[in-house]
């Protein structure tokens, strides 16, 4: 995982400088088809930007992770309660995609746009471990990690269906439990390279299933 910091220095979130404790982190997918991470960050660093502002943004390309806040900076990437709880950070999503209507959408391009949301994917299960290692967090205990569609779910965030509804129209194996399996193992001081580049919790069947699928990069994507 590569991080650089690029923090929105102009958006009124970062100028409010109203910091947290950090008691979880919040999975989010950004809702349109764009995959790199730069297009927001140059939309949302300006003064008048007052809709919402996120801690990282993950690119869908290369899976760089842009920091666009301190870690312990109040985000507005929730639109509830969560904010003042929980780190977010938005998955970038892949450009052949057409949303129809919420969360609904087509889609081009197939093997195109399951390998963006594998990048984005693995390169999100690197972030939350390294943040919950740094913040002393369990990712399986409750309510620590958590989608903005779970975040709803439990009334501390707006009502989205991200990022399950990209993973499940995709026809994806991917789910939040899944992904919370995913960052402990990333945890572990024990993991070896290989190990490493292949999430913990996805099973044989689950590995073929990527290949036979025919992802532009193959098994070197994990």
């Amino acid at each position: 995982m590569k991080l650089v910091q690029s923090f929105l220095t102009k958006n009124p979130c970062f100028t409010a400088g109203r910091k947290i404790t950090v008691k979880g982190l919040m999975l989010h997918s950004v809702g349109c088809p764009q995959p790199k991470a730069e297009a927001f960050i140059q939309d949302w660093n300006r003064p008048d930007f007052k809709n919402a502002c996120v801690h990282a943004f993950i690119d869908g390309n290369d899976g760089m992770v842009y920091q666009t806040l301190p870690w312990d900076h109040r985000g507005w990437h929730c639109g509830g309660s969560g904010n003042n709880t929980h780190i977010g950070v938005e998955m970038c999503e892949p450009p052949c995609i057409r949303y129809a209507g919420g969360s609904t959408f087509t889609c081009s391009d197939f093997a195109a746009a399951r390998a963006v949301a594998c990048t984005t994917y693995q390169a999100a299960v690197k972030l939350f471990a390294m943040l919950c290692q740094q913040y002393g967090l369990d990712p399986l205990a409750d309510g620590v990690i958590l989608s903005h569609r779970e975040g709803h779910a439990r009334g501390i965030a707006s009502n989205h269906g991200d990022p399950e509804h990209l993973w499940t129209q995709l026809g994806m194996p991917y789910t939040m439990d899944i992904f919370r399996a995913d960052v402990t193992a990333a945890m572990s001081p024990q993991q070896t390279p290989e190990t490493d580049s292949t999430p913990a919790a996805w099973s044989k069947g689950a590995v073929e299933w990527c290949v036979s699928n025919k992802y532009p990069s193959g098994r070197q994507r994990w």
